[in-house]
């Protein structure tokens, strides 16, 4: 068996997986752990990372390099996404996570991150033609597949912190913000020549933001114990859904049922590209993914090393995303 863990550096949460594989393929997840840090809080036009950005993924970082001493020869593959990828003062925290975790920290780029989303989801899903969006904290990688196939990816520098930064009040939001952030969204889409080939397509949703509107859902049917993994919400579903978020103030909204407290404040701002999304390619329907990023590495590395293609994958909706636990 060999260990192996990823680390997902993202805009607004990290998180790592330590699974172990064999020789034939089959491999099993041990440990997740996720930490919500918010590293792009902030940045602004010049793309800072903040200090106390920074303080907070080192401190979470270092509650990981102490799960990770657990398990003898482990091989960590750690990658940084959009916050790391667009900071100009990215060299600065390379040398702090190089220096806590004695292993370099490789920033991806958004095609690579988009790539991975797909391998992650075309291993654990029965789909053959959609669109995969995964909206994080400060990007949206959007790939569209065609016969289980990759044929297009994009990654936009948008998503759940700096829309709700740049356009959305932080409480109550308002009718301008809105219509502001929604043609934002319509004019970056717009920009994206081949996803008119996504029209009618149904959506494979990834990230926390839109696994909550699942949340909402199952909490809403008292269907807690149904996977996230494969989770479907019609068209309908989706606005009712987005019309209750919108419609809170921030405290309501930290009151809804399956929302995080700890997203309550950007949650309009982390859902409005799949909500724009539907309405941009007259989709009917979102299937919702645990499996993204993380399972796409550890493929690829199942795939690279033995040979062999994955056997049996599995995703545990339990314990996936620490926030499942604050769902109300």
């Amino acid at each position: 068996m060999t260990n192996f863990a990823v680390i997902d550096l993202g805009s607004n949460s990290v998180r790592m997986t330590i699974s172990h594989y064999d020789k034939n393929g089959e491999y099993e997840v041990l440990e997740r752990f996720q930490e919500m840090v918010r590293l792009s809080k902030g940045m602004g036009k010049k793309r800072v990372l903040q200090d106390d950005a920074i303080q907070r993924t080192l401190q979470a970082l270092s509650h990981f390099r102490s799960a990770l001493l657990k398990y003898p020869d482990i091989k960590l593959r750690a990658v940084a996404t959009a916050a790391v990828r667009q900071a100009s003062n990215r060299e600065v925290f390379l040398e702090k996570f190089k220096s806590l975790m004695k292993k370099p920290l490789e920033v991806i780029s958004g095609v690579q991150e988009a790539y991975y989303d797909y391998l992650g989801i075309v291993e654990t899903l029965p789909i053959e033609d959609c669109l995969i969006m995964d909206t994080g904290g400060a990007s949206t990688e959007i790939v569209l597949v065609r016969g289980r196939k990759d044929q297009h990816a994009v990654s936009l520098p948008m998503g759940a912190v700096n829309i709700s930064e740049r356009f959305l009040e932080s409480d109550r939001v308002s009718a301008v913000s809105l219509f502001n952030a929604m043609n934002f969204l319509q004019d970056s889409f717009r920009d994206i020549a081949w996803l008119r080939k996504a029209d009618y397509l149904p959506i494979v949703a990834v990230g926390g933001s839109n696994r909550t509107m699942a949340k909402i859902s199952r909490r809403e049917l008292e269907v807690v114990g149904l996977p996230i993994h494969g989770y479907h919400l019609n068209s309908a579903d989706l606005r009712n859904i987005f019309k209750q978020v919108l419609a809170s103030d921030l405290k309501g909204r930290a009151a809804i049922p399956g929302l995080s407290k700890g997203r309550a404040d950007i949650i309009v701002g982390g859902m409005l590209p799949l909500v724009k999304m539907f309405q941009y390619i007259s989709s009917d329907q979102v299937i919702f993914s645990q499996s993204g990023l993380r399972e796409g590495i550890l493929f690829e590395e199942i795939q690279k090393n033995t040979g062999h293609e994955v056997l049996d994958p599995h995703v545990d909706d339990e314990n996936v995303d620490a926030d499942e636990s604050d769902e109300g």
